[in-house]
């Protein structure tokens, strides 16, 4: 029979195992958060009941909000069928401590981006919601407009994001740090550089190699440009190489593309940018407000930035927007999300004939 001595210290190892075994766990990326199946759900933009019951009048709801003693108003654009939205709003808006703080220090109006219903912006002037959206330039759902006091727009969120990036988020507006700081700064300043930024990231064949010569601005390129900034050990990364960027459809329209990737670190590679400046990846990325990786940057022909993806993407969102570019749907569609609604059935037709190989 054990001493109590030799029990208490088995004890203490188990105990020991389980807390370390609970941490790794812990400290695992979560899946889920950015891979997920983004084909059209039979999602209805659904809102939770604590949204801010609106009467579509913004001033009017963000002085609600400033004199309830919260720090601002948060603006939603979702759509029905939207992948992205039910991820948020069960990943993110249904978590109790991060929901607790954002209604704390915001309200939250809830709106459907192709709406018809007339709404009061922050310049009071009153127009269709998706018509709001298209000013609002609200490309992805869900996107989130960050209002303080002054009416002023301090952040503004387009897609899907983790639940560690929103909760960065809501910190990064409600304790002020937009006065002073870009979020890519306040990201940065709360998470620094990683020490291996000269390790290699994924490759790929589809990559042009350095010399990064990409100007645009004296002669115009024959092909769109997309711009992919990565760094290394990022599971959001590796989750765009090993499912997106292997589905065949995208890989396809990929061809359209002149692309290049680069490290959003790497302060040492020169970069010649679409519009012509002599820079590196790691100053460009600043230069650009970038916060998250990956992220996806598109330049027509004559270098003029047409589109961005800084948010969670899966293969049937990243296949439409690299078609919504490579087709200049743009000068017609002036928002992905009209062009997308219109397109859908047919885009979802090409997906699920098409799968990441196993």
């Amino acid at each position: 029979m054990q001493s109590l001595g030799l029990q208490v210290r088995t004890a203490l190892v188990v105990i020991a195992a389980l807390l370390c075994s609970r941490a790794a766990i812990a400290a695992m990326p979560a899946e889920d958060s950015y891979s997920f199946i983004d084909l059209p759900t039979d999602y209805q933009d659904e809102h939770p009941d604590w949204f801010k019951a609106s009467f579509y009048n913004l001033p009017e709801d963000l002085d609600d909000a400033l004199s309830s003693g919260k720090q601002g108003l948060i603006v939603y654009f979702g759509q029905k069928q939207c992948a992205y939205c039910q991820a948020l709003i069960r990943d993110n808006l249904s978590k109790g401590d991060l929901v607790r703080y954002l209604r704390v220090h915001f309200d939250v109006v809830g709106l459907n981006t192709h709406s018809i219903e007339k709404i009061t912006g922050m310049d009071g002037k009153s127009k269709p919601i998706n018509e709001f959206a298209i000013a609002q330039k609200a490309q992805l759902t869900p996107t989130l407009l960050f209002y303080v006091k002054g009416r002023k727009l301090a952040l503004k969120l387009v897609g899907y994001h983790s639940p560690y990036k929103m909760r960065a988020a809501l910190e990064y507006v409600a304790d002020g740090h937009y006065k002073t700081k870009s979020f890519g700064e306040y990201l940065e300043h709360a998470d620094p550089p990683p020490q291996f930024a000269d390790e290699t990231l994924h490759p790929d064949p589809i990559f042009s190699p350095p010399p990064y010569a990409l100007d645009r601005s004296r002669f115009a390129a024959q092909m769109p440009l997309l711009v992919i900034f990565e760094q290394p050990r990022c599971h959001a990364c590796d989750v765009l190489h090993s499912e997106p960027l292997q589905n065949p459809l995208v890989r396809e329209r990929l061809q359209a593309f002149e692309v290049v990737q680069l490290n959003v670190w790497d302060d040492s590679t020169p970069v010649l940018t679409p519009d012509g400046r002599r820079t590196t990846a790691r100053k460009w990325a600043r230069q650009l407000g970038l916060f998250y990786t990956p992220t996806l940057v598109m330049f027509d022909e004559r270098g003029k930035e047409v589109f961005r993806v800084d948010s969670v993407v899966q293969f049937f969102r990243l296949a439409n927007v690299l078609r919504y570019v490579a087709d200049k749907a743009y000068l017609k569609y002036p928002l992905f999300q009209l062009w997308n609604r219109d397109h859908a059935n047919e885009e979802v037709r090409l997906q699920r004939a098409t799968r990441v190989p196993k």
